[in-house]
């Protein structure tokens, strides 16, 4: 970072570091009333994560019905995060995780509330909407479809600071397909009190072989503001080698449009697991991303100020423990 090697300790990499509470109550006839109480905190320092509190990830209730799918109210997140990370879409989450996720020499992007302008840009890190409406159909031959919409509540201002999210999505057997739209409308009072749109996009799909499961997305990004671009290519494979040992690693190529300067980066990253039982696990990863040439390499979970390489290489290299209850 910043030209000079650093030895850290960082939590919530591969993945986040997790406590809540979930339940449903059965009302008959295949429906349910649900609910989830979810929050992120810092292991290394016994905090939650800043500006999050104790339930920031998510906190809803609704309602399930097996044919006709479920309805849920509240704080959750949009259908980048379920569509393509919860349904094996999203190579990074068999890898590094966070760390394999798309970030890069992108600053310009400019995202609004984002701790470096463009931290996980395309939302796979799981984004959540407050004050939301979402649905997602039951499936029908293997396909589903969800909607949901975020209410801006700014008065007289109908649809400002809004956020709405579209997904398609197919599973059959070892096979599962999915796309979907996000754009979240961010408030700028000081200029002229008006909000500007981050547009999402993303298509991927994976397929489950005996013992491994192989994956591809693309993504896309756009600030409605700048015209600020980005678009990226990634595949991946989780191996399960035995009952005990996994082996995942991925790719991603990124391009930003002539507004970041055409800056580009290719990136890889690779994780080595081994179950120490059924609720835990030790790992090893290694994160590697190179940029062309002039820009700084950045990679995603690095969010120090100065946190950007001093050149148009980065390296991670990473040993953990999971334990899950």
């Amino acid at each position: 970072q910043g030209g000079r090697s650093k030895l850290k300790y960082d939590d919530g990499i591969y993945t986040p570091s997790v406590l809540g509470l979930e339940g449903n109550e059965d009302l008959g006839s295949g429906t349910a009333a649900i609910f989830k109480l979810e929050g992120a905190f810092r292991s290394g320092a016994g905090t939650y994560i800043p500006g999050a509190g104790a339930f920031g990830r998510q906190s809803y209730v609704g309602l399930k019905n097996t044919n006709l799918g479920t309805l849920t109210i509240g704080n959750q997140f949009d259908f980048m995060f379920d569509s393509m990370s919860m349904e094996n879409n999203n190579p990074a989450i068999f890898t590094s995780g966070l760390y394999a996720m798309t970030a890069g020499p992108f600053t310009g992007l400019g995202i609004p509330a984002n701790p470096t302008g463009n931290f996980v840009w395309d939302r796979l890190g799981g984004q959540s909407v407050g004050n939301a409406v979402k649905y997602r159909s039951g499936q029908l031959n293997g396909f589903s479809v969800g909607a949901m919409y975020a209410l801006g509540e700014v008065p007289g201002r109908l649809g400002e600071g809004s956020t709405k999210s579209f997904s398609l999505n197919f599973d059959r057997g070892p096979f599962g397909l999915a796309s979907v739209y996000t754009e979240q409308k961010y408030l700028f009072p000081d200029v002229a009190e008006k909000s500007v749109a981050i547009r999402n996009f993303a298509i991927g799909t994976h397929y489950k072989f005996e013992n491994f499961v192989a994956n591809a997305m693309l993504t896309t990004v756009r600030n409605m503001a700048t015209n600020a671009g980005i678009y990226a290519i990634s595949a991946g494979v989780n191996w399960s080698i035995d009952n005990s040992w996994q082996l995942g690693s991925n790719y991603i190529y990124m391009n930003g449009n002539e507004r970041l300067a055409n800056s580009h980066a290719n990136q890889v990253a690779a994780t080595l697991s081994h179950l120490l039982s059924k609720r835990a696990r030790i790992y090893v990863q290694g994160v590697y991303q190179r940029t062309n040439s002039g820009a700084n390499a950045l990679i995603n979970g690095i969010t120090e100020p100065g946190g950007a390489s001093s050149s148009g290489t980065q390296v991670i290299t990473r040993i953990g423990i999971q334990s899950f209850f």
